[in-house]
């Protein structure tokens, strides 16, 4: 940030074709955001991956100003055809596939940018699958330029894969009630290597344990000597029939012993006991990761890339 200020009201959006609407969101849009984004992972994709809960836990952010910080935009018949959402550094548009190519695109961009430096922010980012070719012209005709690629691996699970015994010392059991505070203090400081900020309690809980599709069965943790040295923190989210792992973090110290590739097979087993055929997870060129999932059979099935612009407060 680079204003102690108080972040000023949301701004209207600018250029926005003609027989368009617009609003705030708020909790009661969160099917129709929802089913916005579906249909758009769906024409790009084949499948959508992001469940309502996500859109929930989004419009929830602690500090979030959902009147200030969102944006539904609608056609004539109240359908919702954009959306727009700005949080500090961050940002996203959707545009549903069917009203593409007529400039909403364009407009919500620059909505977010004037959101972003209304309320303080130096700069912004935004994922865009690489497959969109048309979001990443729209990108790069504005400035951005890229920052990391982030890779959606996947692995098929036709017959329980066998499972490593834990290395010495370590121990191994399922999330329960109870833990979610060492869950959080390990996976951020894993994550506090290369991500631009280190998130609240209350920030870091909306996106994963308080998620109305975490899955505590498939979440194993890792102990030494009474000591959380490793998680894995998976969803299982409706609508389609694969496992999807949220977080993995082995904690500094312990890593190089094999702790991830023991909890991620125990987080495969679960998975295929549920009847789950595919295991999925997103990571990114900054972790470095890569490679250990591939070693575990992991496969790239699509990318996508974090585009970044400095923005000019002047």
């Amino acid at each position: 940030m680079t204003s102690a200020s108080a972040p000023q009201a949301g701004p209207r959006p600018e250029r926005l074709p003609a027989g368009y609407r617009w609003r705030p969101a708020t909790t009661a849009d969160v099917d129709a955001i929802h089913g916005l984004v579906a249909a758009y992972e769906r024409a790009l994709h084949g499948l959508a991956m992001t469940g309502a809960d996500r859109i929930t836990a989004e419009l929830a952010l602690p500090g979030l100003r959902a009147e200030d910080d969102t944006l539904l935009v609608y056609d004539g018949t109240g359908a919702p055809a954009g959306y727009g959402w700005v949080n500090g550094r961050r940002a996203r548009v959707h545009v549903h596939p069917g009203h593409r190519g007529r400039g909403l695109g364009g407009a919500l961009l620059a909505w977010t940018e004037t959101r972003a430096r209304r309320a303080g922010s130096d700069r912004l980012a935004q994922t865009v699958a690489d497959g969109d070719g048309a979001a990443t012209a729209l990108l790069r005709a504005g400035g951005y330029s890229r920052l990391v690629t982030e890779w959606l691996l996947e692995i098929a699970l036709p017959g329980g894969p066998e499972l490593p015994g834990p290395p010495a010392g370590i121990t191994v059991r399922p999330f329960r009630h109870g833990d979610e505070q060492a869950a959080y203090r390990l996976t951020e400081d894993a994550f506090d290597e290369w991500q631009p900020r280190r998130k609240s309690y209350a920030e870091w809980a909306r996106g994963t344990v308080e998620r109305a599709t975490f899955l505590p069965a498939a979440s194993p943790l890792a102990f030494a000597g009474g000591e959380l040295v490793g998680a894995v923190l998976s969803l299982d989210v409706p609508g389609h029939d694969e496992g999807y792992v949220e977080r993995v973090a082995v904690r500094r110290d312990h890593r190089d012993r094999g702790i991830a590739r023991t909890l991620l097979h125990e987080t495969f087993r679960t998975f295929h006991r549920r009847g789950r055929p595919v295991c999925t997870l997103w990571t990114h060129s900054g972790t470095g990761a890569l490679s250990l999932y591939e070693r575990l059979g992991m496969t790239v099935r699509r990318s996508s890339t974090v585009y970044g612009k400095p923005l000019v407060t002047g």
